[in-house]
């Protein structure tokens, strides 16, 4: 069901639902009134009483906040209403709400005055908002800065489907009320971060609608957001009858900056990976071996050796990437040429990261013909227009493109990681805390991810949980938080995943 299984809805798919439930034959003179007594109960969770402006526009979230705007007359706050088009002028279930509102004068926007509201209630544009905000509306949406503001389903001004501002400025509120579901902007920047508190409010579309939207979105998979619902069944638990190599042996290629292959290989070690073996150079052995007595330290192999070593040490899992390069000029033909080899035989899932994207971005082609599914990569924004530098789009569409494009699990890094497939999966994780905005935390996300792959996740589902963990670990770590922080507190995000059930 997808009320369940954390999906998101694009604004195709939002008027989908809207169709389907008055098909299944629920009135749309319903849904609205359920929605504006929705949006009307977060105004009045926030103030008991006062001075609230309610802004219609000419569509349905106008309609909404004339509903809202009923409710909240009859409970006695003192409502002004203002909308952008004469009563007349609206259609459908918002004009039959328009006509029997009973209140004060309904005024034109234009001659909004925020200085003495309580609460903003911004009923002006919805999800579907595919133009930039006018001129009166623009204004509105300075001001809204700092005050309290309720939006009804998405700040207006705000894409339901990017997150993305269509224009140069949209509303910011304290609240978004949305129905049914979220949308995949609620969860995008900087969408996520102008709506505030987010409601889904249920407006009494049935099941039957959830389970018909979601067979016909089985081959158009829908977005989800990241949870462990999606993904902690598959997290090994510890028990007496289980040894070392029940959760795994995780590959760390370490290079000449050891910052970052140790945090890789401390992180797979404390998300569970049962043995973590750096290979590295003779020059940097020691500060490998002194990290750590739990690490396992051995010597760089040529791509001959390497098949051999990981057959016998029973590899399940190789980050390579982090810290490879170091300050060596140029890109390293050497390492090129190296993660070719690694990729051509895939012994075992491999994340890729850092230098071992960004080596390839003379070459980008040459790359993306030795991905597999077999494989995840890790970009940030930079490392991504490396690889795909004529990718244009919002987050979640050029990620898609990408894991597509590649045939492989594709990372896109950011405040609202996108984790994609190439079959058309996609999750969007909303947990991340600013403060993992520093240095080696990437390093950290890469060495968690193949910590759990070497635990038997499935390709996808560690990239997902190795996101959601990392940025759980960083809530906990606080934000004074360093990349060293990070690692000491992945354990205690996974205690409850790996406990005995």
């Amino acid at each position: 069901m997808l009320g369940i299984d954390h999906s998101l809805l694009s604004v195709r798919d939002m008027y989908l639902a809207d169709d389907l439930a008055m098909k299944s034959g629920v009135s749309g003179i319903s849904l609205m009134e359920k929605a504006g007594q929705a949006v009307a109960r977060a105004v009045c969770d926030m103030v008991p009483e006062g001075r609230v402006l309610v802004l219609c526009g000419p569509g349905n979230n106008g309609g909404d906040g004339f509903v809202a705007a009923a409710v909240l007359d009859d409970l006695g706050y003192e409502v002004k209403l203002y909308s952008m088009v004469s009563i007349s002028a609206l259609k459908g279930d918002a004009l039959y709400f328009a006509k029997r509102w009973q209140g004060d004068v309904v005024h034109e926007l234009g001659e909004a005055n925020f200085q003495s509201a309580d609460v903003i209630v911004d009923a002006l544009f919805g999800a579907g908002l595919a133009r930039p905000l006018d001129r009166t509306c623009c204004r509105f949406a300075e001001w809204s800065r700092g005050r309290r503001v309720v939006s009804v389903d998405m700040p207006s001004g705000v894409s339901g489907d990017t997150g993305e501002i269509v224009g140069d400025i949209a509303f910011s509120a304290e609240k978004t009320v949305t129905f049914f579901m979220k949308k995949t902007g609620h969860c995008l920047y900087p969408g996520t971060d102008l709506c505030g508190d987010i409601i889904v409010a249920d407006i009494g579309i049935p099941k039957e609608v959830e389970v018909k939207l979601s067979s016909l979105s089985e081959e158009n998979y829908l977005a989800r957001e990241n949870h462990p619902d999606l993904w902690s069944d598959q997290i090994p638990s510890y028990y007496y009858s289980r040894h070392k190599y029940h959760f795994g042996h995780s590959l760390v290629w370490g290079g000449e900056m050891s910052g970052a292959g140790r945090l890789a290989a401390m992180s797979a070690l404390r998300v569970g990976s049962g043995l973590v073996t750096v290979l590295c150079s003779e020059a940097d052995r020691l500060v490998y071996a002194l990290t750590s007595p739990s690490l396992i330290v051995d010597d760089h192999k040529d791509h001959t050796e390497l098949v051999v070593f990981m057959r016998d040490r029973k590899i399940s899992a190789f980050v390579l990437g982090p810290g490879v390069l170091g300050s060596r000029a140029g890109r390293g033909d050497d390492f090129k040429s190296f993660v070719s080899d690694v990729l051509k035989s895939c012994l075992v899932p491999v994340v890729l990261d850092a230098d071992g994207i960004s080596v390839f971005e003379d070459k980008p082609e040459q790359l993306l013909s030795l991905l597999s599914e077999q494989v995840i990569i890790t970009p940030h924004e930079g490392e991504f227009k490396r690889i795909f530098p004529d990718v244009r789009g919002g987050r979640l569409e050029r990620a898609r493109y990408a894991a597509v494009k590649a045939g492989c699990i594709v990372v896109l890094k950011g405040a609202d990681t996108i984790i994609a497939a190439p079959d058309g999966r996609a999750v969007i994780n909303t947990n991340a805390p600013y403060w993992l905005a520093k240095g080696g935390t990437g390093d950290v996300l890469s060495g968690i991810i193949t910590g759990l792959l070497a635990q038997g996740l499935s390709i996808f589902d560690a990239a997902c949980a190795g996101v959601w963990l990392h940025s759980d670990a960083a809530y906990r770590a606080g934000s004074g938080m360093i990349a060293d922080d990070l690692i000491t507190c992945i354990g205690a995000s996974m205690a409850p995943f790996k406990d005995p059930k």
